[in-house]
């Protein structure tokens, strides 16, 4: 019975993400007058304006978070933090500087992969690790994994 509710709860959460991508397909993207226009209003306060550069960017949070599917997180999971992310990029993004939303995605891009990182480090293991202690010990299992490889080849060599 359990295997049929993990079933059951996996292809609700398919549906779910599959009318999600819909609908943000169907939010146009912006020209750079509007991105200019919506950014210098947000920044004043304007929270509908915060709202449309929010929903036409949430395709780049989708794109990001794919490359984390393999996480302990579900991919639904993994698109709510990118989101957060997202909002604080357009809170930060400063059309002032002459670049466009999706140029200046790269940092946009930064602090979605940072909040959807975070998340997963937060919430992977049963007891919480600081961040930076987490990935440091990735570092290290990486390195290992490295020089077993290195090791192999070289008594490969030897043979």
């Amino acid at each position: 019975m359990e295997a049929k509710e993990s079933y059951q709860k996996q292809a609700f959460e398919t549906d779910v993400i599959q009318l999600y991508l819909r609908d943000i397909s169907l939010k146009p993207l912006l020209t750079k007058k509007e991105e200019v226009l919506y950014s210098r209003k947000s920044l004043t306060g304007d929270k509908n304006a915060k709202k449309i550069m929010i929903e036409s960017n949430l395709r780049l949070v989708v794109n990001i978070a794919k490359h984390y599917r393999s996480s302990s997180l579900q991919f639904s999971d993994l698109i709510d933090e990118g989101n957060i992310g997202l909002m604080t990029a357009v809170d930060k993004f400063d059309p002032e500087k002459g670049f466009r939303f999706s140029t200046y995605a790269t940092y946009a891009t930064w602090w979605i992969k940072q909040t959807i990182e975070r998340a997963i480090h937060n919430q992977s293991r049963t007891i919480r690790l600081p961040v930076h202690v987490s990935k440091e010990i990735n570092t290290i299992l990486r390195t290992h994994k490295k020089l077993l490889l290195l090791k192999i080849k070289n008594l490969k060599m030897t043979m």
